[in-house]
């Protein structure tokens, strides 16, 4: 039952029929628009729901091309999770207009089509790194987790597309996004405000209930990126061993 629903959310939304390949992504070598900043008191003010974000500071030189190769990821992922928002809410909005089951599936099998059509070829070129970052920023676009959001849409959609990518199943669809107390959240908000004032981004607001700005002063300005230097330790330690045996 529990992998018919994940297939069902692939089908039905198929912003997450990606493949989820092997990472081959290089850190960046470009880190000039990166300044150090010595461990200190940061100040951040909201006015009119403008944040002042205080500059990062950073354990080394080497800790900012992580930083910015996450980066790369989040603004990669963050277009498909707000698609997806305005998407359900376009659905919903129309499904609860519609009064007859008939009219119903055809209609939803009309947005499926329109779906698939824009975005899979996209969506099959994404990371694991980045199918993981949009299944969060579901949860933080939409208000549920992916795996909610099939329970929600079940009815309506039909299973198809049953070629998709086991690996996808590594992935958790109950995955939530808490900025508040998971680093990797708090990087992806972080990243995300930033593209925001920067103009990177369209800004949608969240639809969770979540204080950036005190979070940002409990952080500091400090970014912790270890989880993402022992993945690449361990990706280089398998290519490493892969090339003994050839």
């Amino acid at each position: 039952m529990i992998k018919k629903l994940l297939f069902i959310y692939i089908m039905s939304i198929s912003f997450l029929s990606f493949s989820q390949k092997r990472e081959i992504d290089s850190l960046p070598d470009n880190i000039d628009d990166y300044v150090f900043v010595k461990p200190g008191d940061t100040l951040t003010i909201e006015l009119n729901e403008f944040t002042l974000l205080p500059k990062h500071k950073f354990k080394s030189r080497d800790d900012i091309r992580y930083y910015l190769w996450f980066t790369r990821k989040v603004q990669k992922a963050y277009p498909f999770a707000k698609l997806a928002s305005e998407r359900l809410d376009t659905l919903n909005a129309r499904l609860e207009r519609i009064d007859s089951k008939r009219k119903r599936r055809k209609y939803t099998k009309l947005v499926q089509k329109y779906i698939e059509g824009e975005f899979t070829d996209q969506m099959k070129k994404m990371t694991t790194t980045e199918g993981r970052i949009l299944i969060k920023l579901i949860h933080r676009q939409t208000g549920k987790t992916a795996f909610n959001n099939i329970k929600g849409l079940r009815s309506g959609w039909k299973a198809f597309w049953y070629n998709a990518t086991a690996n996808f199943f590594k992935l958790s669809l109950k995955t939530e996004y808490h900025p508040e107390s998971v680093n990797e959240d708090y990087l992806i908000e972080d990243i995300l405000q930033r593209s925001f004032q920067d103009g990177k981004l369209v800004p949608q607001k969240s639809k969770l209930n979540y204080d950036f700005p005190l979070i940002l002063l409990n952080k500091k300005g400090e970014i912790n990126v270890e989880e993402y230097k022992r993945m690449f330790a361990k990706m280089r330690k398998k290519g490493k061993v892969r090339k003994k045996k050839n």
